[in-house]
């Protein structure tokens, strides 16, 4: 059993493992990330202009659909993921004034958290805004991406 702060992904070796949740009960899980996409002021003027669309689209609905299937993929990009069955994700971009900010909500009941498909559904939505944008300006920040909250499990968190 690991402790409270112990790296829980390393065996009494130091070797990678996939956690064994089998033990555990399912429960509603939930976890809340958010991030920000910033850019130069003539960009977003520009954007503004266009109705937040480029030549491929809407930034904002070709964002939230790549974030709900990169949340939806979690355990295939972060190797020591466990597949979870998604109850739920919802993705909000809002424009901001120096850009978008991302919120991304996921649920699940089951017997380990949802806080990395969040991570990751804010992740790549931002990185879809840089996708959408780039050709107008290499300038572009991506972060901070952070864990808003999660609850659920033996321990919430919320900041």
């Amino acid at each position: 059993m690991d402790t409270p702060h112990s790296l829980s992904h390393l065996d009494e070796h130091g070797h990678a493992r996939m956690v064994d949740v089998s033990h555990k009960s399912s429960s509603l899980r939930i976890a809340k990330a958010s991030g920000e996409v910033t850019m130069p002021e003539a960009v977003i003027e520009q954007l503004q202009q266009h109705g937040h669309h480029t030549r491929k689209g809407s930034i904002i609905d070709t964002a939230i659909l790549a974030g709900i299937m990169a949340a939806k993929q979690t355990s295939t990009l972060i190797p020591l993921c466990h597949p979870l069955p998604l109850s739920s994700i919802d993705i909000a971009i809002d424009p901001i004034s120096k850009g978008f900010r991302i919120h991304c909500e996921v649920r699940t009941a089951g017997p380990t958290g949802v806080e990395m498909e969040a991570l990751t559904g804010v992740s790549v939505a931002a990185l879809t805004i840089y996708d959408m944008c780039k050709a107008l300006s290499h300038d572009i920040v991506i972060g901070p991406v952070q864990l808003e909250s999660k609850t659920g499990g033996k321990s919430d968190f919320s900041r």
